[in-house]
């Protein structure tokens, strides 16, 4: 059962969503730290609405983002293009970005006739989990270093390492 909890004068109160009556759970006087951020947590996620922007406007923040992208990131690209769509094709909101293309660290014969590679940015994926513009143009800022290291053949593992993941 989905549950929205508040912490409540030292009280956790846990309302059902399918009309059931909230249970109340005493806690001591000092309350857990961890439970407490548990209960901010629900409460954000109870309480949090996506934020809105249309495409016309996100595709310019992502351009935007894209001309404050250092030149030495992005000198070296070559036949890619960058696309914004939706969502993925599954219709989900897990995922922000996708490089679709052979890295370079890959290629062997490499150019005339090949199509270009892709940078997907998600637009709603990204909407869902920013609460204000300015965090919007940092995850997408993210989003597009994330997915430009794949074109340079950096994976996940060593993203991860870096802090761009």
């Amino acid at each position: 059962m989905v549950a929205i909890a508040q912490l409540v004068e030292h009280r956790v109160v846990v309302a059902g969503v399918a009309g059931s009556s909230p249970v109340s759970h005493p806690i001591r006087n000092s309350p857990d730290p961890q439970r407490i951020r548990a209960v901010a947590f629900c409460q954000r996620v109870a309480l949090r609405t996506m934020l809105e922007m249309d495409a016309p406007q996100f595709e310019a923040l992502v351009a935007d983002e894209l001309d404050r992208l250092p030149d030495d990131m992005v000198d070296g690209l070559d036949n890619i293009v960058f696309v914004v769509e939706d969502r993925p094709e599954d219709g989900s909101l897990d995922l922000l970005g996708l490089y679709d293309g052979l890295a370079l660290t890959e290629r062997a014969q490499y150019g005339l006739g090949d199509l270009p590679d892709r940078i997907i940015v998600y637009r709603e994926p990204h909407l869902d989990v920013c609460d204000d513009v300015d965090e919007l143009r940092d995850e997408v800022h993210t989003t597009l270093v994330h997915e430009i290291a794949h074109f340079y053949g950096i994976d996940d593992d060593r993203l991860h390492e870096l802090g761009w993941a």
